[in-house]
């Protein structure tokens, strides 16, 4: 992979990081072509389920997403380890539930992830999924959105750390990639794969719909006619899915569509200002200045709660993936119950990557599920953590969640001392309208039981060994 890095480096001298990649349109080298699935995936930020033309959005275009939906299956039972960014994005690196690393919360400044409990960013020893592909042959890339730690916290190791052998990243330490540059450095790197005979790993986590909302006015004016706020939303969703598009015109153009796996996803549900909110401008420290959490209008598809909620709203997220020949197209699977958690020893099997004997996942492989044999119920049970805010706070009504238990059929919800709790069938339920607690008193039972087990498995504090040297000064 020597030429990727001249690559990069070459990149870092002319954008300060990552800037533009040349589009090199060669073919790949047919000589020794490798024969192991290339993996794409792509990860949003703040996509809600309904954010979707193909879920039904009334004026959101996604024609790149509803490619995929059409040319693979759109899982619709498939949730994220938290309702929050970090957390989600740890449980895809790790394989594993965040609360084993006592990762609750998105990283922030140091102070704050001290008060919570935090370490400063992920532990970069441990079992890891782009490390496992690296080592046992792939070219490993991230591009985007990073936030296993924080641009605040200069001392934080960066992406190559992790398994990546290129990153451009940001929310991160050091130099941040413009946000836009995904896509045209994940098609370089892809390009580039190929001369060199290798397959090929991907994190593609695209910014959008996070904030703040950065506008380009050729998207905004094919969104003219809506109110601002609606026109701000719909126009960089519509940048997002034409930067993907990209990505997957590369993969035509260079005859790779059959032997790659795509997921789109994300990592959390939509964001939403808590009652009104004016909107105006500001600088954020790792992608610049745009528009504010007003222009957030995103929408679950009529779950219940939104972002920073165990809620499926919060948690229930699109999950398309395509695999031609391997994964069914134009199909809508409404049953098989899909977790982050599961990426990693999923991602591990296409590659024919063998886990680590001492390595226990909480995720299970789902690749028979891809392909088309539903899975209905899980041989362990998925387990959250957050900080929910108890006694219920009337303006943000579905955030008192701190425990959550799905197993098989049911899911449970309790507060931080498990004194009270709801029970919905989430199979039949996936509003969680109907509370069946009263009825249920043996599965409540059980369930509260499950989470005090879980409990006890985790750890007490994060190492001294995760610690900014800012923490010395606290």
């Amino acid at each position: 992979m020597k030429r990727i890095f001249r690559i990069i480096i070459s990149n870092i001298i002319v954008l300060g990081f990552l800037g533009c990649v040349e589009d090199v349109s060669s073919p790949p080298n047919k000589k020794g072509e490798q024969t192991k699935t290339n993996i794409l995936f792509i990860f949003a930020d703040d996509w809600g389920w309904g954010d979707i033309s193909a879920h039904g959005h009334p004026y959101v275009k996604t024609p790149n997403i509803d490619r995929l939906v059409a040319e693979g299956t759109d899982f619709q039972r498939f949730t994220v380890a938290s309702g929050v960014c970090s957390p989600s994005r740890t449980a895809v690196m790790t394989g594993q539930f965040p609360a084993r690393y006592n990762i609750d919360g998105h990283f922030a400044w140091v102070p704050q992830n001290a008060r919570r409990n935090m370490p400063d960013w992920l532990d970069y020893e441990v079992t890891l999924l782009p490390r496992l592909l690296q080592q046992n042959g792939y070219a490993t890339a991230h591009f985007g959105k990073w936030h296993l730690s924080n641009d605040m916290i200069s001392d934080s190791p960066t992406p190559a750390k992790y398994g990546y052998d290129v990153y451009g990243a940001f929310n991160c330490s050091g130099e941040q990639m413009p946000f836009y540059k995904d896509a045209e450095n994940a098609v370089a790197f892809i390009e580039e794969s190929q001369r060199e005979n290798k397959p090929f790993f991907i994190n593609l986590w695209v910014h959008e719909p996070h904030t703040p909302h950065h506008v380009i006015p050729k998207y905004q004016w094919a969104f003219r006619d809506l109110e601002e706020t609606d026109n701000i939303y719909a126009s960089v969703l519509s940048h997002a899915d034409h930067r993907i598009g990209r990505v997957l015109d590369t993969l035509d153009r260079m005859n790779l569509v059959d032997n790659t796996v795509v997921i789109f996803s994300s990592d959390n549900g939509p964001a939403r200002a808590v009652g009104t909110a004016q909107l105006k401008t500001y600088h954020d420290t790792a992608t610049g200045v745009g528009y504010n959490i007003a222009g957030s209008k995103g929408t679950t598809g009529g779950r219940r709660g939104y972002k920073a909620a165990l809620f499926e709203g919060g948690i229930g997220v699109p999950f398309i993936a395509r695999w031609p020949g391997k994964i069914k197209a134009g199909a809508i699977d409404t049953v098989s119950l899909l977790s982050a958690v599961d990426l990693l020893p999923t991602f591990c099997e296409i590659a024919e990557v063998e886990l680590p004997g001492t390595y226990k996942p909480d995720g299970v492989s789902q690749v028979s599920t891809l392909k088309g044999n539903p899975y209905p119920s899980r041989t362990k049970p998925l387990f959250w953590k957050m900080g929910g805010n108890w006694p219920i706070n009337e303006r943000k009504p579905d955030h008192w969640v701190s425990y959550a238990v799905v197993d098989e059929n049911w899911k449970l919800v309790a507060n931080r001392d498990l004194s009270y709790v709801e029970l919905y069938d989430i199979t039949q339920d996936v509003y969680e309208e109907n509370d069946l607690k009263e009825e249920n008193t043996f599965t409540v039972s059980n369930l509260i039981e499950q989470i005090r087990g879980w409990k006890n498995t985790l750890p007490g504090g994060a190492s001294t060994k995760l610690f900014s040297k800012e923490r010395q000064n606290l």
